[in-house]
């Protein structure tokens, strides 16, 4: 227990010396004991027993650190550059935990108490975990479900014709005010954590340090001597030596130059290969485009055919956007190859360049075919089309993220082994597979609306991510051939996923909400202009119940639709994070200051004890 506390040395040998003496010993028995302690407990263990129980309170439980241990081996194995990916999938757990628990408590569990009334449902064939479509069309998982009415109204009909009973609460629980807000509160704290994360990942990750006072702090100071047992200390010395080498090789790069010529010739490379990169982006757009007016036509043409073949048309373009996003970063790392980046940061930051602008010209096609077509052209409950589409590309992305991780990895170590007799295994991608992480969450973010059950299904994927990645990544993968430190990694991560993903997404479900009609046969909205309408309408209604609440208005006008709020808000978190980067850039350079002054005085001492050396020379001379 005293090795636990959160004490110093003196006050443990204290405590030890006062614990270890005999309970018959004379020595402040009087003051020591008292006699509310029972059965002899004395003053002291009752104070270490309540400092133990509060340290253990404050201390992190070990269910808020899942996959603690993991996560130190894979660092100790493969550096922070891998342990990046790993940190980055847990803090997209997080987020849809969040985003789950909110609408599953204001939204999807409300309107399981009270279902509305539904057709007869189709037979599960389990075709339906693929397409999202059949026994799913009518259920909690897409907006079509959900009703337009006050749940626990006593006038409101039950799914059989029948009526509530007249002992529901007196509250009422207007439906589509609830899926609203709580779409927009979810987004609301997501946007919070995600600027916090952000601010608080670019301060721990851009500290001043000098890499010789790394080195030195990692060779004389790195070892924990509370560790004890034979798995900890094996972990702790593949740590430190991978730390090592990451700080190396850190120093090797910047202390490399190019001549004029060779700064030349690299940036032509560059060039040709951002021109080739680029070229391919517009060759897989015009695929998607012309391809998903295709299935488009061939869908109302195969409206009579059989029920496998209309499953077949709906999984091709969720089939070729996944290849294309699976393929294309292979021929992004050939342009790598031949563009031979000297550091192995550089080449992470222009293959997630690549990449994230690849699959957010994909996305952004794909969001305004969706408006365009489904909100104008088709006669049927749109939202729940859209939502089985992110559905079908979520689940595709996760099919194909399996398949390139087993041959990808697992066949082309067996090969290497095998057949070509090498003891090399493949590198962790990690660019690919952040952007596909990103990539899936955008997907999650932008059906939270027309298909709030979503993040359940990304929680599931990023669960089953992690062990098949971590598992593949021990079995099949080596360490990086060039050892690099990812301190700026985790910023990065979660800058990309703020802006172009978050913000892309956020842009796409405003327009939806203030401008698009939804649909009329179905959903929490139907029979209104746009969904931010119901607002309006619900606080008439209110306000013709009750006219005692003229403040509720007052509020509800000036603070909720009042874009200003929205404005000002969203200027007050770009403010944070400009002074949060002020800050630090201030501290940075007035460690740079500091430093600079330190040196300066070593200067003057060494030039002080040189003098006093001639004198004290000139001295013995004369003697």
């Amino acid at each position: 227990m005293l090795r636990n506390m959160p004490l110093s040395l003196a006050e443990k040998r204290a405590l030890r010396q006062e614990l270890s003496v005999p309970r018959g010993s004379p020595r402040q028995h009087t003051q020591d004991w008292t006699p509310s302690a029972p059965c002899g407990w004395s003053k002291d263990y009752v104070v270490l027993g309540c400092r133990d129980f509060w340290y253990r309170l404050l201390s992190p439980l070990p269910a808020a650190q899942p996959w603690h241990y993991a996560l130190k081996q894979i660092s100790g194995r493969f550096g922070s550059s891998v342990l990046s990916y790993f940190l980055f999938l847990k803090t997209l757990l997080m987020f849809n935990i969040i985003l789950f628990l909110i609408l599953l408590i204001f939204v999807v569990a409300l309107q399981a108490a009270y279902p509305p009334p539904r057709a007869s449902p189709q037979p599960f064939t389990g075709l339906e975990l693929l397409t999202g479509a059949g026994y799913f069309t009518h259920s909690l998982l897409y907006y079509g479900y959900y009703s337009n009415v006050t749940l626990n109204d006593p006038c409101t009909s039950g799914p059989n014709g029948s009526v509530y009973p007249l002992a529901a609460p007196l509250l009422p629980y207007n439906m589509p005010l609830a899926y609203v807000f709580s779409v927009g509160v979810s987004f609301l704290i997501t946007c919070i954590l995600l600027v916090y994360s952000m601010s608080h990942s670019f301060g721990e990750s851009y500290r001043v340090g000098s890499p010789a006072r790394d080195l030195a702090v990692k060779v004389f100071c790195a070892w924990d001597f509370k560790v004890i047992q034979r798995r900890s200390v094996k972990l702790q010395c593949e740590n430190i030596r991978t730390q090592l080498k990451e700080l190396l090789a850190e120093q090797r790069s910047r202390s490399r130059s190019l001549s004029l010529g060779q700064r030349l010739g690299h940036t032509a490379v560059l060039l040709l290969a951002w021109a080739l990169s680029l070229s391919t982006v517009l060759v897989c757009m015009l695929a998607v485009y012309y391809l998903s007016e295709h299935m488009h036509v061939q869908d109302h043409r195969a409206q009579g055919s059989g029920k496998w073949q209309q499953e077949a048309m709906l999984l091709v373009l969720p089939l070729v956007v996944s290849l294309l996003n699976v393929l294309m970063p292979r021929l992004y790392n050939l342009l790598a190859m031949w563009e031979k980046h000297d550091s192995p940061v550089a080449e992470v930051y222009v293959a997630i360049c690549r990449n994230l602008i690849l699959k957010m010209v994909v996305l952004g096609l794909l969001c305004y075919q969706w408006l365009s077509r489904r909100a104008i052209c088709s006669t049927e409950c749109w939202e729940t089309c859209v939502g089985q589409d992110l559905y079908r590309f979520v689940v595709m992305d996760l099919i194909f993220t399996l398949l390139d991780t087993l041959f990808g990895e697992l066949v082309w170590r067996l090969i290497l082994e095998k057949r070509l007799k090498k003891k090399q295994k493949p590198e962790f991608d990690i660019a690919r597979n952040v952007l596909e992480l990103i990539y899936g969450q955008t997907l999650t973010w932008l059906g939270v609306l027309f298909a709030p059950l979503l993040p359940a299904v990304q929680i599931l994927k990023l669960l089953l991510l992690f062990y098949i990645k971590k598992t593949s990544l021990m079995q099949n993968c080596q360490s990086p051939s060039k050892p690099w430190q990812a301190s700026h990694m985790s910023t990065v991560f979660i800058t990309l996923l703020c802006f172009p993903s978050f913000l892309g997404t956020a842009i796409f479900l405003s327009y939806t909400i203030w401008s698009v009609r939804p649909s009329e046969t179905c959903g929490p909205f139907q029979g209104l202009e746009t969904i931010s309408k119901s607002r309006k309408t619900w606080m008439q209604l209110l306000e013709k119940s009750n006219p005692n609440i003229t403040w509720f208005a007052w509020v509800h006008q000036h603070l909720v639709e009042n874009t200003f709020l929205l404005f000002f808000l969203s200027g007050v978190l770009i403010a944070l994070i400009y002074f949060n980067i002020q800050v630090v850039r201030g501290q940075r350079r007035i460690i740079c200051l500091l430093k600079e002054q330190i040196s300066n005085e070593g200067e003057d001492k060494i030039f002080l004890i040189q003098k006093l050396h001639s004198v004290y020379e000139q001295r013995e001379g004369r003697a």
